[in-house]
């Protein structure tokens, strides 16, 4: 029984909580799961990484362009394993999939700003705040991606480059584009533009906007009373000193009402009254009603007003003025800029050409005529040949191909190619030697994917190359026209368009190529770019030369273009000390030049001329124009051969900082070992060209993969920048030309001397003092300059094994031989010069060293 009451007693119980309580419903929880602070931040941060995970991918997609397609229609075919390791999207498969619908077959370029709505939604959920408004900014965002998507459709379908931007429209922009053509032409960019144009007129309300500019400067100024303020902006925590301070007989503020854009009532704010001479008898500061033009709208509303307190003797003994108001070193910035601005009123920008206002650039006539050579091109038969070699060789591989086409280059022809589906990329590559031995040429390249394409590229040589002229290339309309501030011609790419860099940017330059192969003429079409682009003032050259006769020729630029050491002999570097004593001068040339942008408030050179120019700089303070700096070492293997570290060292730090203040190098080798492209110096070094090397692993030393063992030289070379490889054909510019262009130069008034370096002193001074000192000599030291004179040998393990000394003892002495003259510098694996034949001659240069034994 009392079971039986215990569950009457509860039941009961249970009824009359329902009746006083809503009843709990399965609704609640889903809304707990939505509702609760843990879940909504969960959420908020899933719809947020989503969003960055669909923008990453999508700018992936673009990118690498078509490279992952075929894997995607190949989904259903071969597993995921092998599809994820394919792929080339940052996000792997599923990152090309979702970036395959929406770029691909949607928006284009267009779906870039999708990813956004769940950002701004994610960080909504997430932290309970707007970063824009989610309403608006996703209509903004859904208009945009169709109109961006339908404006790319109509570039893509008038320039007829289905095949190569058909990513950047995708196919909704394309289709509508298709469909506007068949009724407009070129005419549907006008319905394309008149779309925006609604869509900005009844969004944004264009015309309210335009109404209330036109009525805003009719408003007037109304000024309220002091009883008008209402009594609730003065705060009642006011202290009661205070509030005796306000019963004073003062004359009160008075309050002025502005117009706001942002609110729809107008702003009362306080405005400080220039006071009277017989208004300070209080000591109390009022206030002044401001001209409308003179109001600054301030950040946010301060409320309540401002209360007048009361002045401190000192304050009433000063003068208001701007003088006393700013600080000493405010006023010398303030007077500063008005004489600035009084001098660049006066005598305009400082223009550092005018240095030399009568000099002339180089003309084209300069150099030699294009020659016509279009015997010289790829015949059709050669095509069509070529095509039915490469089809019928994978074909007997089972390897169908379903579409080729061939692009005919200066030097080699490229013939991309898609196959069927399910045909691996990697099986075609291995194909690469059967290729070339059923087209019997040499050089075969085979590009696998094709970046951006989504093909499969086999670069060709042609039987006849054609030859590209430097004049062809300087005359170009886009190099005339080119705004880079360091403007490079490296040559032509396989579809005969003009290859322009920009050094400024690229910052540092490294090169390398066979003997033979076209690597000191591309040196001088770089340097016969910057010249016919540039002004002396704009640009130096430091060239450094250790094989003494490459770079030569433009000696006589050396009031001109060149720079160099003080009390130089040569502006071209040949002696390897010399050339230590350079670096390290362009070193303290790069530090005094950051102080210059620090004292400036800049960050790189070109603000800082651009200030300079501006006459916004004195010269009183040691500020001047400065040029470009290009350091040009035609070989660098023999200068790490024979200096190492002290050439590495400066090279290195040059490469790593000189960038921001327009210190740029372009470094060359014969071959690109480890030894001589170390990793410190490779590492500053983004921009590479490789013209044809001896061997793969040379390849890979200087651009990181295989390919330039295959060039065919002759200024065949490959170019790899910010993870692109171009193949380009090298310009070709003769000895006459160089000559003649820098004879043209330089009979023209030049400044007075070469472009100073700082001075370096180097460690020279040490080293003589070590020669006088010879109290710390090893005493075996003439008995081991008696062995090297004997054998004429100058090698350290010489002095070890007939000494029977230790590696670091025998190091020393040779040290100490290289100090008093008797053998030479270190010079790598070699063994060391040695500078007397007969041991009569050693003792009496011992003597005079005052060294006995």
């Amino acid at each position: 029984m009392s079971v039986n009451k215990l569950r009457g007693n509860t039941q009961r119980t249970r009824t009359e909580e329902e009746s006083v309580r809503p009843r709990f419903r399965l609704s609640l929880d889903w809304d707990s799961i939505f509702s609760s602070p843990k879940s909504t931040l969960a959420w908020g941060i899933f719809f947020l990484l989503a969003g960055i995970i669909l923008e990453v991918s999508f700018i992936s997609y673009i990118v690498t362009g078509l490279a992952d397609q075929s894997i995607i229609d190949a989904l259903g075919q071969e597993s995921i394993r092998d599809a994820g390791r394919q792929t080339r999207n940052f996000l792997g498969v599923l990152g090309a999939t979702f970036s395959h619908i929406f770029v691909y077959r949607w928006f284009g370029v267009g779906a870039l700003l999708l990813p956004f709505v769940p950002i701004l939604a994610g960080w909504k959920i997430a932290f309970g705040k707007e970063l824009l408004p989610l309403t608006r900014a996703t209509q903004e965002v859904i208009f945009y991606t169709l109109w961006v998507s339908v404006l790319m459709g109509y570039i893509v379908l008038m320039s007829n480059s289905e095949n190569t931007m058909s990513f950047a429209s995708g196919g909704f922009g394309y289709m509508v584009n298709v469909w506007l053509f068949d009724w407009l032409k070129w005419g549907s960019i006008i319905p394309i533009f008149f779309a925006l144009f609604v869509f900005a007129v009844y969004f944004y309300d264009a015309k309210t906007l335009v109404e209330n500019w036109q009525r805003k400067p009719e408003k007037e100024e109304t000024v309220v009373n002091e009883a008008e303020v209402p009594d609730q902006n003065v705060s009642s925590d006011i202290p009661d000193v205070e509030m005796e301070i306000q019963k004073q007989p003062v004359k009160q503020p008075e309050y002025v009402s502005v117009a706001n854009d942002t609110y729809d009532d107008d702003i009362i704010i306080p405005r400080v009254v220039e006071p009277e001479k017989e208004e300070k008898q209080n000591g109390v500061h009022v206030l002044e009603v401001l001209n409308k033009e003179e109001f600054v709208k301030p950040a946010a509303i301060v409320s309540p007003p401002v209360v007048p307190v009361p002045a401190t003797d000192l304050e009433l003994e000063l003068e208001v003025s701007s003088e006393t108001l700013l600080p000493r070193e405010i006023r010398e910035v303030v007077d500063d800029e008005d004489v600035n601005a009084s001098i660049l009123r006066e005598f305009g920008q400082y223009d550092p050409m005018l240095d030399l206002p009568s000099y002339q650039f180089p003309t084209y006539n300069l150099l030699s005529d294009v020659i016509d050579n279009q015997h010289e091109k790829v015949t059709q038969e050669e095509l069509e040949s070529n095509k039915t070699k490469i089809v019928e060789t994978l074909g007997s591989y089972g390897i169908n191909i379903s579409k080729i086409k061939a692009t005919i280059g200066p030097t080699v022809t490229l013939y991309e190619i898609i196959p069927e589906a399910g045909v691996r990329i990697s099986k075609i590559k291995n194909l690469e030697g059967d290729i070339a031995l059923s087209l019997a040429a040499l050089g075969i390249r085979i590009i696998a994917p094709m970046p951006g394409r989504g093909t499969i590229g086999i670069e060709v040589p042609n039987k006849n190359r054609e030859t590209v002229f430097i004049r062809s290339v300087l005359m170009n309309e886009r190099f005339q026209k080119s705004t880079y501030d360091l403007p490079i011609v490296l040559g032509k790419t396989i579809s005969n368009e003009i290859h322009i860099a920009d050094l400024a940017k690229m910052p540092h330059l490294l090169m390398a190529g066979a003997t033979g192969q076209g690597k000191s003429v591309g040196l001088n079409v770089i340097l016969a770019s910057l010249i016919y682009k540039k002004h002396p003032a704009e640009l130096k050259f430091v060239l450094v030369d250790p094989k003494k006769v490459e770079l030569t020729l433009f000696n006589k630029l050396e009031r001109h273009f060149l720079a160099k050491l003080p009390n130089a002999d040569e502006a071209i570097i040949t002696d390897t000390k010399k050339v230590i004593f350079t670096l390290n001068s362009l070193c303290i040339e790069m530090d005094s030049r950051y102080d210059l942008l620090k004292e400036a408030s800049v960050r790189n050179l070109k603000e800082y001329n651009t200030k300079f120019a501006q006459r916004r700089l004195s010269p009183e303070k040691g500020h001047k124009f400065l040029p470009y700096i290009v350091l040009v070492i035609d070989e660098l293997a023999d200068l790490m051969m024979t200096a190492g570290k002290e050439v590495e060292t400066p090279i290195a730090r040059l490469a790593q900082l000189a960038r921001a203040v327009g210190i740029h190098l372009v470094v060359a080798t014969q071959r690109p070992s480890v030894k001589v492209i170390t990793g410190l110096i490779k590492a500053n070094f983004p921009a590479r060209l490789s013209f044809r090397v001896t061997s793969s692993i040379d390849s890979r030393t200087i651009l990181d993969m295989g390919g330039a063992e295959q060039l065919v030289g002759q200024g065949d070379m490959l170019l790899a920048i910010n993870s692109e490889v171009i193949r380009l054909q090298c310009p070709f510019i003769d000895t006459r030309e160089i000559e003649d262009v820098c004879e043209f130069i330089g009979s023209q008034r030049g400044y007075d001397e070469a472009y100073a370096l700082p001075e370096y002193e180097g460690d020279e001074n040490s080293e003589s003092r070590s020669e006088v000192n010879t109290d710390d000599f090893d005493q075996l030291l003439p008995e081991a300059a008696r062995l090297i004179i004997t054998h004429q040998q100058g090698s350290t393990s010489l002095i070890q094994r007939k000494m029977k000394l230790g590696y670091n003892r025998a190091g020393r002495i040779m040290d100490q031989l290289e100090l008093i003259g008797v053998v030479g510098p270190f010079t790598g694996s070699k063994a060391r010069d040695v500078m007397f034949h007969d041991l009569s001659q050693l003792d009496d240069h011992l003597r005079s060293m005052g060294i006995s034994g």
